[in-house]
């Protein structure tokens, strides 16, 4: 029997080796295969937890192999490994499957959970290893991995036992069925959405039509949203609710999502495979390592946290130049690189970005009721802060107004997040049928071949990229959005009235005038 553990760095992380040998001499433990200091510490209280535990420990001397030799080993998820390959290598105990044990363990023996299990157990899966032995907590997270038999331990004693005894090794509960119907979901057209929660319901916004229609544009076609108006508007309160138009994970986006969340140790105890679209909000103070990853254990970023669901950052203005820059790489690649202490690893970084706003600095400009005070020198420099390329990569900007009613008109309310969910169902369906992605990813080449349309609507974007000074990139994010456009309305051919609305979107009106 091969007993295996987990050494996370990165998004890959390794397979690490656990070996025991037993010879004579003084008494002591030693551990090879440069081990870090959590690592090293794992030998006392592995011999601590055995003792308490009421087992023999070896009186010989104990030397613990961990290979491959040439890879940092971190983090405390060694203890339970190593104190079950001494007590194997001590009593004798045989086996011809290979295993994959991870767990920290108390001086008393029983077994705390630890971070990375999804990422380890789907690693060792991949590998060929189809048993482990991980926290009794952790054991629904362990149990996300289609084809691995699974033991949740609590304490030494009962790892030791089902190791030693051949007990048969259980999966989970919840891990019958692997799909997006676990969870209670309302289901359109074929398309899994998560129940509408209390706040989250787009009927409570008002008078804000264009806002919530350029959102269920962006749900649709996956496609990145920059809302900008003064203090108050409702932006922030219409794009927290985007969650809500977002329909649910699919098996093998839910099996990316919850790696990453495992890996940076984001997974509660007793939950499993993640179902819900990651929705990040990370504060304005947030540095370029807190967005793009990296730390001495190189733990996935804010890009990555949001991986096949949404980064929003709220008044995106107030970010740091050099963190809204480094989000240009990652939206065009959908990965981000992260290198580390010589080591190299790749994080999926595939996001859909939604910035918010104001006008300028007093956020007054534009305003048809408030006076703005700002100069055209400093409205000009606070939307260069943003940058032309970075700019150029958001498909819809929307111009939020502030509507003060007048005596007894009545408000605006917005269409209900089921209502919303209809045509943005129907676009969705379609992409996955006709290219198998959102059309924001299209290529230059799949537009040509999925973006027919009228000779009108051609003639139309030509002239308004003259006049607008679109850049090819612009032009093409104009037909990706029509494309969504007419999806949500069961068209095949792009026609006049939808490539109308999507130009709308994308001209450069308000305050965005003066950045060119």
């Amino acid at each position: 029997m091969k007993v295996y553990c987990f050494s996370p760095f990165g998004y890959e992380g390794s397979l690490v080796s656990i070996e025991v040998d037993l010879r004579r001499g003084i008494p002591a433990t030693d551990i090879i295969g440069l081990a870090d200091s959590a690592v090293r510490e794992s030998r006392e209280r592995m011999k601590s937890a055995i003792i308490n535990s009421g087992l023999e420990f070896p009186c010989e001397r104990v030397l613990i192999s961990l290979s491959p030799a040439d890879i940092k080993k971190e983090g405390a998820g060694f203890d339970l490994a190593v104190a079950l390959a001494v007590l194997c290598e001590k009593n004798s105990v045989q086996g011809q499957d290979s295993i994959l044990i991870m767990g920290e363990l108390e001086l008393n023996g029983k077994v705390r959970p630890v971070r990375s299990i999804h990422a380890a157990v789907s690693t060792a899966h991949s590998h060929g290893i189809n048993y482990c032995i991980v926290p009794k907590e952790n054991k629904n997270e362990a149990g996300s991995v289609i084809g691995m038999k699974v033991f949740g331990a609590d304490t030494l004693i009962e790892a030791f036992n089902a190791l030693s005894t051949g007990e048969v090794f259980f999966s989970p509960d919840n891990d019958v069925e692997h799909d997006e119907n676990k969870m209670d979901a309302v289901v359109i057209d074929s398309i899994n959405f998560p129940k509408v929660e209390s706040g989250f319901d787009f009927k409570d916004v008002k008078n804000q039509g264009r806002l919530v229609r350029a959102l269920q544009i962006a749900a649709a076609g996956g496609h990145n949203l920059l809302a900008f108006g003064p203090p108050g508007c409702g932006k922030t309160l219409s794009l927290q609710k985007f969650p809500s138009l977002l329909p649910l994970l699919t098996v093998e986006q839910a099996q990316t999502v919850t790696r990453i969340h495992s890996i940076a140790g984001l997974i509660p105890p007793g939950k499993s495979l993640i179902q819900k679209r990651p929705f990040r909000m990370p504060h304005q103070t947030a540095t370029v390592e807190g967005i793009c990853g990296g730390g001495p254990h190189c733990l996935p970023g804010e890009v990555s946290l949001s991986h096949n669901g949404t980064l929003f950052l709220d008044e995106a203005s107030e970010f740091r130049t050099s963190v809204l820059q480094m989000l240009r790489v990652p939206l065009e690649c959908s990965t981000i690189t992260l290198s580390r202490a010589g080591r190299t690893t790749i994080f999926p970084a595939d996001f859909q970005l939604l910035l918010s706003t104001n006008p300028c600095p007093c956020g007054n400009y534009g305003s048809s009721e408030k006076v703005c005070l700002c100069s055209a020198r400093a409205v000009e420099m606070y939307w260069k802060k943003f940058s032309g390329p970075l700019l150029d990569r958001i498909d819809l900007r929307v111009q939020v107004e502030t509507h003060s009613l007048k005596l007894g008109e009545e408000e605006k309310i917005s269409r209900s997040t089921d209502e919303l969910r209809k045509e943005i169902a129907r676009a969705i369906k379609i992409q996955r049928q006709r290219q198998e992605k959102s059309n924001a990813k299209l290529m230059p080449s799949e537009i040509n071949v999925y973006c027919k349309m009228t000779d009108e609507a051609r003639e139309y974007l030509n002239h308004e990229a003259e006049r607008n000074e679109l850049s090819p990139r612009g032009c093409t994010s104009c037909i990706k959005v029509c494309r969504t456009i007419s999806d949500m309305k069961g068209m095949e051919i792009l026609d006049l009235d939808s490539m109308k609305e999507a130009v709308s979107f994308r001209k450069n009106t308000g305050a965005m005038e003066m950045f060119k």
